[in-house]
């Protein structure tokens, strides 16, 4: 395949990772390597356990789960900064094997909004891309930047949403 296209599912509602993960699967389904990485996600989210057990798929772990980057002490702030700084070279290493046929950054676009990862060169890197590499990012908010170089934008809006009533996150259903 080649035309190595850029999605992005973006918004405020759920479901964002959800349709980023059925995506994954289907391109493993139809035999493609994928790899599947995350930005300030825990590791107790549900998807991975099923992912891990793909062929096709190789999903980065991260070193340590961390809470809403905002609430963190400088301290924290700064270690995630680093973790992040290694998982985004990862990423460019692993890819630039040749290896894969996709990519999944999951809250690629928080990551750079914070500036976890280095803004120009993540630009590049989207631009410069290998021609067979179907790239697929999620997050709130994009940049015009980065939405003028996607060829798909999915906008997830939300309508109504159990947290407006004090019902929080459900294991297997938010995470």
């Amino acid at each position: 395949m080649k035309n190595r296209l850029l999605h992005i599912y973006c918004g405020d509602g759920k479901g964002k990772t959800t349709a980023a993960t059925g995506l994954a699967v289907r391109a493993a389904g139809s035999g493609m390597r994928v790899l599947f990485a995350r930005f300030l996600k825990n590791e107790f989210s549900g998807e991975l356990k099923i992912l891990d057990r793909i062929p096709e798929i190789e999903v980065l772990h991260l070193e340590k789960s961390y809470g809403f980057f905002k609430t963190l002490s400088e301290k924290e702030q700064e270690e995630v900064r680093e973790m992040y700084g290694r998982l985004w070279n990862t990423i460019r290493g692993k890819i630039s094997t040749g290896d894969y046929d996709m990519l999944v950054i999951d809250e690629f676009m928080a990551a750079y909004r914070y500036g976890l990862i280095p803004n120009k060169e993540a630009v590049q890197f989207l631009k410069d891309r290998p021609d067979n590499l179907e790239v697929v990012l999620t997050g709130r908010d994009p940049s015009d930047e980065l939405l003028e170089l996607a060829d798909y934008i999915s906008e997830v809006k939300m309508v109504r949403h159990p947290f407006e009533k004090g019902i929080r996150a459900r294991k297997g259903i938010e995470y």
